[in-house]
């Protein structure tokens, strides 16, 4: 994934999306916050105490604020390509910046580690499949030999139906009421711009990327979440 590829940076370089992302995601994606206190619990099951952690992906600092709350000894690592989301996440973060690194930029640019456990949520569905294998490939060569990756994005259980499933997201985040056409419009467009693999896909690519023991853990509308082992 070069610098210039990577799709995320601009659209969270938007000053009305930046400060809307606190307050939208949560409405978004089912259950965010049990989803990371569920990727806390699995980095925990490996991660040893005062645990060093590379977050992917961290702007906004919502997984960073949930996961140093939950555990007190962990240092952490966030990198994320947007200086707006890493300002939101300092924003977020106190008490626990102290044991927060922020950084701004790519997987290429974090820290070669190696890290006891790394996460990237909500972030690789922007991306294309070669791209989303050198991310995880990079994530790889960062973490230690049995630690743990989490990551969770939007993800379909079997191959096609893609808009299906988009809409019905659609439909969950839209709480002004049910507007069916509205959301299979927003569907279809998240189609087009998403790059939305299937379950099976997906688990290919963490194997191609050199992780094992490959789990899927969390599953809301289109949004899915795995497990892995360095």
């Amino acid at each position: 994934m070069g610098r210039s590829s990577d799709p995320t940076a601009q659209p969270f370089s938007d000053p009305k999306l930046v400060s809307a992302y606190a307050e939208d995601t949560p409405r978004k994606v089912p259950g965010l916050a049990d989803l990371h206190r569920m990727a806390m619990l699995l980095l925990a099951e490996r991660a040893p105490a005062g645990a060093e952690i590379l977050v992917l992906g961290a702007g906004g600092g919502l997984e960073l604020k949930a996961f140093s709350e939950a555990q007190p000894s962990w240092r952490f690592v966030g990198v994320d390509p947007s200086a707006e989301m890493l300002e939101l996440a300092r924003r977020i973060l106190p008490p626990h910046e102290s044991r927060v690194r922020l950084q701004l930029g790519y997987v290429d640019d974090a820290p070669a580690g190696p890290f006891d456990g790394a996460v990237c949520l909500l972030v690789l569905h922007f991306l294309s499949r070669d791209e989303r294998l050198h991310v995880l490939k990079q994530l790889r060569r960062r973490t230690r030999p049995g630690a743990p990756l989490v990551v969770a994005h939007h993800g379909l259980p079997a191959r096609g139906e893609a808009a299906r499933w988009l809409s019905l997201s659609a439909a969950f985040a839209d709480r002004s009421g049910a507007d069916a056409a509205r959301s299979a419009a927003s569907g279809a467009l998240m189609a087009e711009r998403l790059q939305v693999l299937s379950d099976p896909e997906e688990e290919e690519l963490l194997r191609e990327a050199g992780f094992s023991g490959i789990a899927l853990f969390y599953a809301g509308l289109s949004f899915r979440g795995w497990v892995a082992v360095a």
